[in-house]
């Protein structure tokens, strides 16, 4: 007598068991993506906001670069021009003899010789 006769039945729920196993496998593949792909969306996404707030901050800056009122104020303030009607006051110096700066004498070194450098460092004096 079989034992283990070879009947269709089995046959087909061993199969039936292991196209399942090999679905759940392929499922948990595809989520493990999607969560990747979705890590990488966000990190995309924060990427994408910060350019274009650059570029909108660059924008505001070349915008006023051109306007009027930033070139007057170079004007003012590094080009020193002044408008018809302005009187241009210019600092002076102080009259008199200017004073030299009187520095603190430098201390001189005297040399120590190499045999009392490595007789302090062997004996420590």
């Amino acid at each position: 007598m079989n034992r283990w006769p070879i009947n269709p039945r089995r046959i087909a729920v061993f199969a039936g068991v292991l196209v399942l196993i090999l679905m759940i496998m392929d499922f948990n593949a595809r989520v493990e993506e999607l969560n990747l792909l979705r890590r990488r969306s966000g990190a995309i996404r924060s990427q994408a906001t910060a350019a274009m707030q650059t570029q909108l901050s660059l924008q505001t800056l070349a915008a006023y670069a051109a306007s009027d009122q930033a070139v007057e104020e170079w004007a003012r303030r590094e080009g020193h021009y002044i408008k018809p009607g302005d009187q241009a006051v210019v600092p002076v110096g102080v009259p008199g003899p200017s004073l030299a700066p009187i520095g603190a004498p430098s201390p001189t070194t005297t040399p120590i010789p190499n045999w009392q450098v490595w007789w302090n460092l062997f004996f420590g004096e």
